[in-house]
């Protein structure tokens, strides 16, 4: 879900190869011959499911950068590095296949007439799995990626070492959530409504007493989009009551950015929400397994309800910016907008202590009896 040039996700301009065209692409760059060719939904970028005839690994994703983020070669390679060195570190994730020449990425044009757009691509190993949006979640699975979002940031942070690192130092990048104030821009892609008045309380709310303490939170690397749909995950019980999975994939690294560890779980809880049957309850879980790696302090816990918030803002008000520029998409930009307005407006009408609230209370209940 990244927005080139950071704060001006008006310019992207996303790629519409066809899937002869794809197809080609991934002979003439990867040298590989496709046997079979489908394009998965996407936000601003544009993917293909491929199966080639290789031996070992034959499925992969043909990543195809939109035409902003694609000038931006030094961001995208650090990270795939990311991805490459998560995958060394034991973590379900992507790593690329190697251009004919060596590289992980090659700037290809979009189009045979002059002038045509410049996109950067990738071929990615194709992780198997099932999104978290397909499922009905459990406290043991949002348990376990309330975890993994901690055990994520703090590896990148700790360990992961590249000469473009400092790329992800995003300044004005639409996703990061310190950036929610930034949606002023945006705001009238919505309609004067109770909805309205509600994202405009959360950014009023979010410059007053989010922004002033950014510098108390602890920084890190974000992720930065583990949502619902960029978590894969198999079961790993054969009980249909009482499922349980485990985290078979992590997806798309284009949102990372430097941030910190309380923006990482805030996301997280947020996009668990949306299709969960308890979506006030899932907070809780998130944060015991978050908390299980890496603590978080008082002011950082205090900021959790406005980061929430937050960033079911920004979704909601950037998907219907989005929309208005690319109507042919919008069923998959506002994917998030149904549960998403409801879930915020019930946050609101509930409060932030009573949320807490539940949220703490579930936590807290995690230390006397932790998953094994």
């Amino acid at each position: 879900m990244s927005s080139a040039n950071d704060c001006q996700p008006q310019t992207l301009t996303k790629p519409a190869l066809g899937e002869r065209e794809a197809a080609e692409l991934v002979d003439r760059v990867f040298g590989l011959k496709v046997l079979w060719i489908r394009s998965l939904p996407s936000y601003d970028d544009q993917n293909f499911h491929v199966r080639v005839s290789a031996e070992g690994a034959d499925e992969y994703v043909l990543k195809i950068t939109n035409s902003e983020d694609s000038q931006e070669p030094d961001l995208i390679e650090v990270q795939t590095q990311a991805m490459m060195f998560l995958s060394a570190e034991g973590f379900p994730s992507a790593t690329p296949y190697l251009t004919k020449d060596g590289n992980i990425m090659s700037l290809e044009s979009g189009g045979t007439r002059p002038g045509s757009q410049k996109y950067m691509v990738r071929l990615l190993t194709y992780l198997p799995g099932t999104p978290v949006a397909k499922i009905t979640t459990n406290a043991q699975i949002l348990y376990e990626i309330g975890r993994l979002a901690a055990r994520v940031d703090k590896v990148l942070s700790e360990k992961f070492q590249h000469p473009s690192v400092k790329s992800l130092h995003r300044g004005q990048f639409i996703w990061n959530l310190a950036n929610v104030p930034l949606l002023d821009r945006y705001i009238y892609a919505l309609d004067q409504n109770k909805y309205r008045a509600v994202v405009e309380q959360v950014i009023e709310q979010f410059k007053g007493k989010v922004i002033p303490k950014l510098s108390n939170f602890r920084a890190c690397i974000n992720h930065g989009d583990l949502n619902d749909h960029n978590i894969l995950v198999d079961s790993s019980s054969a009980s249909l009551e009482n499922p349980q999975y485990r985290v078979s994939g992590i997806l798309d690294f284009s949102d990372m950015s430097y941030g910190y560890y309380v923006f990482e779980v805030a996301i997280v809880i947020m996009y668990m929400m949306i299709e969960s049957p308890d979506p006030l309850g899932v907070g809780g879980h998130v944060l015991a397994g978050f908390e299980s790696v890496l603590p978080l302090t008082d002011e950082e816990r205090g900021a959790l309800f406005l980061l929430v918030s937050g960033r079911f803002a920004q979704s909601l008000v950037i998907a219907a910016h989005m929309a208005l520029l690319y109507p042919e998409n919008k069923e998959y930009l506002t994917i998030t907008a149904k549960a998403g307005w409801k879930h915020l407006m019930t946050m609101f009408e509930v409060g932030q202590k009573a949320v807490e609230k539940t949220w703490f209370e579930t936590a807290q209940a995690y230390t006397h009896h932790a998953p094994a």
